[in-house]
């Protein structure tokens, strides 16, 4: 079973019907009595940094999140739920993050191009992997992005202007996707499969 986590800032039924229509059993809840029966938890996020991480605290969600990642949960962190998974972010002042990928989070600086980044762009592969094959095309919508990270953990990427985008994070039973898979088609999907089925 994979928990959803409910903490108000998130399209939370576009990953479960993604997750339905993989036939992955999933619940959406913000209890954690329930979310501590699951096998696995997805943090999804729309979004202000600072925003996430104070609702998720208020919530008592913060400590269950590292209770269980400590328990070797797997857990999969899309769009701001992925920067949450970084150790700070600069937006709207700087802020603690779960610190659970070495890395920060950054506002997209370069002005050759339109931010946020909304659509389509290519993901490239960092490392050799059979996760997604190449010419995958995934959907973003942000305007901060991860740097400063460990190049190990950094499994696909996007370019946007000048910038390196990391699309895909992995370490451990962490992992994390800037763009949303959901939204991302057939090859979005596939992603999300992987997490669900094999990671």
């Amino acid at each position: 079973m994979i928990g959803i986590i409910d903490y108000g800032m998130s399209n939370l039924y576009s990953v479960k019907n993604a997750c339905d229509y993989l036939g992955l059993d999933c619940v959406v809840s913000k209890d954690v009595s329930i979310l501590s029966k699951c096998d696995k938890l997805i943090l999804p996020g729309v979004g202000a940094f600072q925003d996430c991480m104070h609702t998720l605290h208020s919530m008592g969600l913060y400590d269950f999140i590292v209770q269980q990642v400590n328990k070797d949960v797997a857990l999969l962190g899309i769009c701001l739920g992925m920067q949450a998974l970084f150790e700070t972010s600069e937006e709207n002042g700087l802020c603690d993050g779960f610190g659970f990928l070495k890395g920060h989070v950054c506002h997209m600086e370069d002005t050759s191009v339109k931010i946020p980044q909304i659509g389509w762009n290519i993901l490239e592969s960092n490392h050799p992997q059979a996760i997604f094959k190449e010419n995958t095309y995934v959907y973003y919508v942000h305007s901060y992005y991860a740097k400063d990270m460990d190049d190990q953990d950094l499994i696909g990427y996007s370019m946007y202007g000048s910038m390196n985008i990391p699309g895909l994070v992995m370490h451990d039973h962490i992992m994390g996707c800037q763009f949303h898979p959901e939204k991302s088609g057939e090859d979005g999907l596939k992603i999300l499969e992987y997490f669900g089925k094999e990671f």
